[in-house]
């Protein structure tokens, strides 16, 4: 290589370099589990001192679920509140259920006003104050053909296999469904959903959720699973849980290795900040991972948690520490009760225009807009393409810089080659 171009490559380098520094300064501000396992390690004992649980209690998910903190007395032994957020919390009690299991509760930082982890699991007056948004905007009741599915699409569909989670999101989508009563979806709706898919050629692609399916024990949950599995149209299963995220304890053994009989089979989960990510969902994820499970991730876009360029790359580069895809990035729906975290558009396209470019492309997920009504998802993406023309187009790169490429029309190959034989 000559010195002229070494030294051209070198400045190139220089430059690079400049257009990451704003994020390598941001990132130490940026709470990730994967970093604060001393903190959490404190508050793990003192939830368990106050639980009276022991280790063995907190690596068992039944003992995470029958121990999920549900009411603000025993919240507020555990996490100072102030008058008015127990007031809050007592005021949305009445309207819309809420429980954070243990393990969770540990990943909140008492001494943060708005912690983001706290901001997801914990009820605020906001919640009371929309009274105007609709509590299915997507219309899933109108997209139901038979037992508990939910079908937008022309090959694929959804089963919603129960309403209990280990915690309840306060942006959730599907909070209607969420009653007083943790509750399976009955044998007979869910035999009916698998009916409909056996009698419907055209699914390949079906995807059981809830609720969390995985709140459904071992035996309950293969029993829709092998089913599926025999229907021959039937290509692959999918599950959406966020029980890697909220009660990574789940993810025992027993469970993984009655996955791994049905591949193939993948997991989509639901990370939203750098700090859900420890040692501990960590574990889940490379256990489900090594077993041959893809996973994939679906973000919310949130206001006042991750609709910050920094922090949306920071979660996509601790998702692939850990094995997982960042797949999907959804602009959060207008359900009644969330739309404080709503964000405008414009928060989304910003921060897939600080990914694109900045960091390799498995670290950028599909930024997806649901379409009213469920009309289905609609992929929403900065402007690259600036003009085009017949023989040429022009083209935006990362870096702002405006260039004109060559459109050659598309030759026919197979006329060509034919015309030599």
């Amino acid at each position: 290589m000559s010195e002229d171009k070494r030294t051209v490559a070198q400045q190139r380098a220089k430059t690079l370099k400049g257009r990451i520094e704003d994020y390598l300064e941001a990132r130490e501000d940026i709470p990730r589990g994967l970093y604060m396992q001393k903190s959490l390690q404190e508050r793990k004992q003192r939830i368990l001192e106050i639980l009276g649980g022991s280790e063995e209690d907190w690596n068992d998910y039944r003992w995470q679920l029958a121990n999920r903190i549900n009411d603000v007395d025993t919240l507020k032994r555990i996490i100072s509140l102030t008058d008015d957020e127990t007031n809050a919390i007592r005021k949305v009690d009445k309207l819309f259920r809420w429980s954070i299991s243990p393990y969770y509760l540990s990943l909140i930082n008492p001494d943060e006003v708005f912690d983001p982890v706290k901001l997801m699991a914990m009820p605020t007056f906001l919640e009371i104050e929309d009274t105007y948004s609709d509590l299915d905007p997507m219309g899933e009741e109108y997209t139901n053909p038979a037992g508990s599915i939910t079908r937008r699409y022309p090959d694929r569909l959804i089963i919603n296999v129960t309403n209990e989670c280990a915690m309840y999101c306060r942006y959730c989508q599907r909070r209607r469904n969420i009653g007083e009563k943790d509750e399976a979806k009955p044998k007979e709706e869910v035999q009916a959903s698998i009916d409909y898919i056996r009698d419907h050629e055209e699914i390949r692609d079906v995807l059981i959720t809830g609720g969390d399916p995985f709140t459904l024990s071992d035996g309950r949950l293969e029993w829709i699973i092998s089913q599926l599995y025999e229907i021959d149209h039937v290509e692959y299963i999918r599950l959406g849980s966020r029980t890697p995220v909220t009660m990574p304890q789940r993810i025992t053994d027993d469970l993984v290795d009655m996955l791994k009989k049905y591949h193939p089979i993948y997991i989509n989960t639901h990370f939203n900040h750098p700090m859900e990510i420890t040692d501990t969902s960590k574990a889940a994820c490379e256990k489900l991972a090594d077993a041959g499970i893809p996973l994939g991730n679906q973000a919310v876009l949130l206001n006042g948690i991750n609709n910050d360029k920094f922090v949306m790359r920071s979660l996509n580069h601790e998702l692939l520490k850990i094995r997982v895809k960042p797949y999907y990035l959804f602009h959060a729906k207008a359900v009644r009760g969330t739309r404080h975290f709503n964000t405008n558009i414009d928060d989304g396209i910003e921060i897939m225009e600080y990914l694109r470019g900045y960091t390799s492309g498995m670290a950028i997920p599909t930024y997806i807009v649901n379409a009213p009504g469920g009309k289905g998802k609609t992929p929403i993406l900065p402007e690259y393409l600036v003009s085009r023309g017949k023989d040429h187009f022009t083209i935006r790169t990362w870096e702002g810089e405006v260039l004109t490429h060559e459109n050659h029309p598309t030759i026919d190959i197979k006329s060509i080659l034919k015309k030599q034989s």
